[in-house]
């Protein structure tokens, strides 16, 4: 129960932090994407103020043996770039550009009363499923 507690309240203020700048709205993010149309630069000023706090978290992480409630960091290893990662990384876009929609605001979005997060996370979860009956096995 004490690793869970950190991760709940976390999750919670990410949560919130979606939720009050409005980047649940899937048409807020589709806008940003509209570089053409009617530009709405809202998402880049919630990327600008999420450098602060993962910059100082990254300059902290530096200075510490191991986190304060695990026996070590969690860092992948991993530093190329395959096929995967590159296909996952484009539907992740396309998906994201299409829908205005990815996991975080989508999950946040659940207690919001709008149906679109509900339609998204189950068709996330089907996805997820499919992936691991069909690829998983290859990627292991």
């Amino acid at each position: 129960m004490r690793n869970i507690v950190p991760g709940l309240v976390a999750g919670l203020i990410f949560g919130a932090g979606l939720a009050l700048s409005d980047m649940t709205n899937p048409a807020r993010v589709q806008a940003f994407l509209d570089i053409a149309g009617a530009w709405d630069p809202t998402l880049l000023f919630v990327l600008a103020a999420a450098i602060l706090p993962s910059s100082v978290a990254y300059l902290v992480r530096g200075r510490l043996d191991r986190p304060l409630l695990e026996s070590r960091f969690s860092i992948p290893e991993a530093r190329s770039l395959d096929g995967p990662l590159v296909a996952g990384a484009a539907l992740f876009g396309i998906g994201w550009g299409l829908v205005g929609l990815c996991p975080g605001p989508a999950l946040a979005g659940l207690v919001l009363g709008a149906w679109q997060p509900w339609l998204f996370v189950a068709a996330m979860l089907g996805g997820m499923a499919l992936h691991n009956l069909t690829l998983s096995p290859f990627t292991r």
